[in-house]
């Protein structure tokens, strides 16, 4: 029976975490793995069974009271309200040194309430040169009740030396089944088509779960594929209104991710300039990720096209779109579909890897898509 609960599937972070737990923890852990699949979670939920007192109970059943005891504690681990509980996230694009050396003052107080002090850092793949070097120094020689608990969406920004002191956790996208079957919890109304559609669209993410269930997702999936098809489908396609689009959709969340960010600031002691920089990183973080993901859904929609031509329909993403996919899919159409299908993909690494010029990259890949299906019949 695992510690603690809280985050789905990733079999083997649970077995490293509860054997942390039942063991005793190391000094430092680097969640890492991709967005959406559960590390923030995970990273809080240890926070409590490790301030609740979980680890020191190897091999015990707890009592009653002692359960009791440990849910509150974790309830306000949640609330990020306990005493030893310290929690670093990125006010801009980096997490800098003057961040780092606030939690080395903070390092150096002993536990305040339990056995141990715990010290999250969300975003640890934003530390700056700067930062990174003053962590690994609290790394290298921590005080012997203090657990760093890093998170990371990448590796790659991180140095070697910071990654070789922390006992690295992995975590992986989740299974389809599983977003499927949050999908339903969170939208019963939803048929079993639609909530297997979003859930492929998801691609194992449950952040995206949540915009793909939001009020207005309907309608932005309705118009970028909308848009998908009109590549081949108009006589008048024009690739700038296309890419205008997407950026309109990528607008939209951040204009959305800045109303949620303010409303978090006026809950956090900051300053005027950290707030601003704390909503500009939310509403490029948001923008960033939406342009991601309607990519992910565009070079779904070309693929679909490629295996409903060769008769695969059950390997479809769209499942809720079978019939304009049937209706566009040609054998005629499959060497261009595959095209557009790569074209996109490349995209989607270019943006993922670099920083793009969104309108521009996106104008420009409209143009390439129309090129590889120019040849697609229109509908009469």
């Amino acid at each position: 029976m695992t510690g603690f609960q809280g985050f789905p599937e990733q079999a083997e972070a649970r077995r490293l975490l509860d054997a942390a737990l039942a063991e005793g923890p190391a000094h430092a852990y680097l969640f890492h793995g991709p967005p959406g699949v559960g590390k923030r979670r995970a990273a809080l939920g240890f926070a409590g069974a490790l301030l609740g007192g979980a680890g020191g109970r190897a091999g015990k059943a707890a009592t009653a009271s002692e359960r009791i005891a440990s849910d509150r504690v974790r309830g306000r681990v949640e609330r990020r309200a306990h005493p030893d509980l310290y929690v670093l996230e990125p006010l801009g694009d980096q997490i800098r040194i003057d961040a780092i050396r606030e939690l080395r003052r903070d390092l150096h107080m002993r536990p305040f309430e339990a056995d141990r002090r715990v010290y999250l850092v969300f975003g640890a793949d934003t530390l700056n040169e700067e930062a990174a070097d003053a962590l690994l120094k609290d790394l290298e020689e921590p005080p012997p009740y203090a657990v760093a608990v890093l998170v990371a969406d990448d590796l790659g920004p991180l140095p070697e030396t910071i990654l070789s002191r922390c006992q690295l956790v992995q975590f992986r996208r989740l299974s389809e089944a599983t977003v499927r079957d949050e999908i339903r919890a969170r939208a019963p109304e939803l048929s079993d088509h639609e909530a297997a559609a979003l859930a492929r669209v998801a691609r194992g993410r449950l952040d995206r779960v949540d915009r793909l269930l939001d009020p207005d997702s309907a309608r932005r999936r309705e118009a970028l594929l909308e848009v998908a098809r009109s590549v081949y489908r108009d006589p008048a396609f024009q690739p700038g209104e296309a890419a205008g689009v997407m950026m309109g959709i990528a607008s939209e969340r951040a204009e959305e991710a800045k109303e949620r960010a303010q409303a978090e600031n006026e809950e956090l002691d900051l300053t005027s300039r950290e707030k601003d920089q704390r909503t500009r990183r939310a509403m490029r973080g948001a923008e960033r990720d939406e342009i991601l993901l309607c990519l992910e859904e565009l070079e779904a929609w070309y693929r679909d096209l490629v295996v409903v031509a060769a008769g695969a329909e059950v390997a479809a993403a769209h499942v809720d779109r079978l019939a304009e996919l049937r209706e566009d899919a040609t054998l005629e159409q499959l060497p261009g579909a595959e095209a557009a299908a790569e074209v996109v993909r490349e995209t989607w690494r270019l943006f993922e890897e670099l920083q793009l010029q969104a309108g521009l990259a996106l104008e420009a890949l409209f143009v390439k898509l129309h090129r590889a299906l120019a040849g697609a019949a229109s509908p009469a």
